[in-house]
């Protein structure tokens, strides 16, 4: 089916052609009411009646309706799908270029900066995505998951993107997974998708947000119970009569969130929220299609969650998240964050607020700052620190100028920046007079980790919605409660503001703004995609050497990490973006945020070779040179946050070959397989405590065999030994991954051989 810059409703139909016979199938095979996640899951099974369904236990293979990259991982997801061998995607694919423009002045300027730094990138995506058959979204169109939601997403489909917040598109009842690049070579080539079948969480909404509460106070309550582990192997559906009071997009901000409690994706039963929302975007076909089989997409009554959490909206209150982590939540105003930060000394004075991104940039959350940005500007009031806004696309930024939504901010001080990542990513040029010192910034985005925003360790990210933002940005403080607290106008009256009614939908309609779609051409022969073998952006890939056939012996440590160890620590964004098609160059980052567990320094350890203390990164490229293979080792859930492959493929392009951990994060626990590395959990979680910094770690009994423990021994330098087991997550199949010396080469071989 050919790129359009939206789904023909052809496609809808044809998935839901199939739905009622593929849900009676699981209905009886399950024997048992189905949730949603279920249903739509069956009907993009490869083999409904032969497939295990065991939740958190079985494998199974898929068949998505699309696939989305954003401009950062597109890069390596193409290098890769260009080494398998096919003319064309097998299925619908698209490039968003969102990632790789820098917020530095405003809007404008930073997109001008951006189209001629990256000219290179931009030039190679825009080709391969022409020659292989891929829709392409060029730089200013808007972020990845808020143009999938316009254009892309619909109630029941089932599709990958290539960052780990493409659970957004859940707002509209879309099974929309968060995979690395590999994953997405494979929907790309034809071949089943392979994953775990999900447990489901539930989480039953009831009563209706009001006043200062909005959706994204939704799920940074989920984020408090649950913490960032809490949904690791799981979907979580929220039901009950409260999620049907949620707009759309408000739906899908707490989808968008999903990735920060390891969630496999979030979702919600199609409603008239979401009709309206498709009707107002244009796809009118598509609300009426979904409108005749309403039944199946929506949980059966009495459907089985494998965990219940419970909400009651009426009584929800406006949370603030942060810092370091999404999960560690407290309430607004004095007597919560105020609280904590008298505790930990964090700075009250904020020093930027930030609003949009991905997660809060609807047409819906603008209009609800601006609500309370024009009554501030009534009163004299501007914002006390610099604000700054990201609209999610350019169909949103053209809609809020015209309907004078931009005006409104802007009112009161606010800059508008490019409609990319920006900040959200790290791709943020602030002054070292402001990151040089501990400082405070408050935003709606989802991420909140050390360096995540600017790249200064000295920047207290907290997250919060879009309207206590705005409150806070006003008031310039921390500890602000707009309930309860006023703000002095330059006339000296004392302000509180009233709690902001928004706009769900564009009462003129959205403005499609600038056509920034490029579909591929009809004839693809004569366009060619060159890479300069002397770029230092873009580098060509050769296949990773398949499995020796022996035992990993005596491997040195080359990295313990200490506490949270996320894919921004192992490889880190901000400035290196612009090395993501170069895997050699963008090595030159691993590790390099990593907290040593040995003597607490961040980004050094150990060297082997000459017992010298380097850089991470500089030790891992002695080691490849050497051809010494080498083991890391991390703590709880290591490789969270985002979803790039990057931090799988860099320390195999190093001569990686282990990593073991307390636990892992889905999406790195898997990206690393499909490098055709072994990650390992520790049985016994304080074996991560006896490993020392010159130990070697031996790891018996290769290839793992699923189902069974695998035997690891810690070789000391004083001659003696400790064995100990070690869990892991190999299917039969990706246990053929590694032998073959990654996923990618497998592919490959089957696409020579016909098998496409």
């Amino acid at each position: 089916m050919a790129v359009s810059s939206s789904t023909p409703v052809e496609l809808v139909e044809r998935v839901y052609s199939t739905l009622p016979e593929r849900v009676s199938i699981a209905s009886r095979r399950l024997g048992r009411p189905l949730t949603l996640a279920e249903k739509i899951l069956v009907n993009h099974l490869a083999d409904p009646e032969g497939q295990d369904l065991e939740r958190g236990v079985s494998y199974a293979d898929f068949h998505p309706d699309r696939v989305a990259m954003q401009d950062a991982t597109a890069q390596m997801a193409l290098l890769q799908f260009m080494t398998a061998g096919l003319p064309e995607a097998a299925v619908p694919s698209t490039v968003h270029c969102d990632h790789l423009i820098q917020a530095k002045v405003g809007a404008s300027i930073d997109l001008g900066v951006a189209v001629d730094t990256n000219r290179e990138v931009y030039d190679f995506l825009r080709t391969v995505s022409a020659k292989y058959g891929l829709g392409f979204w060029g730089p200013g169109s808007g972020i990845i998951h808020q143009v999938v939601l316009e254009n892309y997403a619909f109630p029941g489909g089932m599709m990958i993107g290539t960052d780990s917040h493409t659970p957004n598109a859940g707002g509209l009842g879309m099974v929309a997974i968060g995979v690395g690049g590999a994953d997405a070579v494979d929907v790309m080539t034809g071949f089943p998708w392979n994953v775990r079948w999900p447990k489901v969480i539930g989480v039953r909404l009831t009563g209706t947000l009001s006043g200062w509460s909005s959706p994204k106070d939704v799920i940074l309550e989920v984020a408090r119970r649950l913490t960032v582990e809490g949904g690791t192997g799981a979907i979580v559906e929220y039901h009950g009569p409260g999620a049907d009071s949620i707009s759309a997009t408000g739906k899908a901000t707490i989808c968008n969130m999903g990735a920060e409690i390891g969630a496999t994706t979030s979702l919600f039963g199609y409603d008239s929220q979401m009709a309206d929302y498709l009707r107002a975007t244009g796809r009118a076909g598509i609300a009426d299609a979904a409108d005749r089989v309403v039944n199946h997409l929506r949980a059966d009554d009495g459907a089985h969650y494998d965990e219940l959490v419970e909400i009651d909206l009426d009584s929800l209150r406006p949370l603030i998240n942060g810092p370091h982590s999404p999960d560690r939540a407290h309430r607004i105003g004095a007597e919560g964050v105020g609280a904590a930060a008298a505790e930990h000394d964090w700075p009250l004075e904020v020093s930027a607020a930030l609003i949009g991104s991905c997660t809060n940039s609807s047409y819906e959350d603008l209009t609800r700052a601006a609500a309370i940005a024009r009554q501030a500007a009534a009163h004299g009031l501007t914002a006390r620190t610099e604000l700054l806004i990201t609209p999610g696309s350019e169909q949103t930024r053209a809609t809020i100028e015209r309907d004078g939504i931009l005006a409104d901010l802007e009112a009161v001080g606010a800059t508008v920046l490019a409609n990319a990542c920006g900040p959200c990513i790290g791709q943020w040029s602030r002054p070292e007079s402001t990151t040089g010192q501990p400082n405070t910034i408050v935003n709606s985005f989802n991420r909140n980790f050390p360096k995540r925003n600017d790249g200064s360790p000295n920047t207290l990210s907290f997250v919060t919605s879009p309207d206590t933002v705005m409150a806070i940005a006003l008031s310039g403080r921390l500890d602000f409660d707009p309930v309860t607290d006023t703000i002095t106008a330059p006339d000296g009256t004392e302000v509180r503001l009233d709690a902001p009614v928004g706009e769900v939908l564009p009462a003129a309609g959205y403005d499609p703004g600038e056509d920034t779609f490029t579909p591929p051409p009809a004839d693809r022969s004569s366009v060619s995609v060159e890479v300069s073998p002397t770029s230092d952006r873009l580098q060509l890939l050769d296949p990773f050497p398949a499995w020796d056939g022996g035992d990993y012996e005596s491997l040195p440590v080359l990295m313990k990490a200490r506490g949270k160890c996320t894919t921004d620590h192992i490889s880190a964004a901000g400035p290196w973006l612009k090395y993501r098609g170069h895997l050699e160059n963008i090595s030159g980052n691993l590790f390099a945020g990593a907290v040593n567990d040995f003597d607490g320094e961040v980004g050094i350890g150990l060297d082997i070779t000459d017992d010298g203390r380097r850089a991470y990164p500089e030790i891992a490229r002695r080691y490849h040179e050497a051809g010494i293979r080498w083991v890391a080792i991390g703590d709880r859930n290591y490789g969270e946050g985002s979803s790039r492959e990057h931090a799988a493929m860099e320390p195999r392009f190093r001569n990686g070959v282990v990593v073991l951990a307390r636990s892992f994060a889905r999406i790195h626990e898997t990206n690393l397989k499909k490098q055709g590395m072994v990650p390992l959990t520790f049985v016994d979680p304080d074996t991560y405590d006896r490993i020392g910094e010159q130990d070697r770690i031996s790891v018996l009994g290769l290839p793992p065999v699923p189902g069974s423990e695998v035997t690891c021994r810690i070789e000391r330098p004083d001659g003696s030994s400790e064995e100990f087991r070690a869990s892991h997550t190999f299917s039969p199949e990706q246990v053929e991954w590694f032998v073959a010396g990654s996923a990618l080469n497998i592919v490959r071989e089957r696409v020579s051989s016909g098998g496409a």
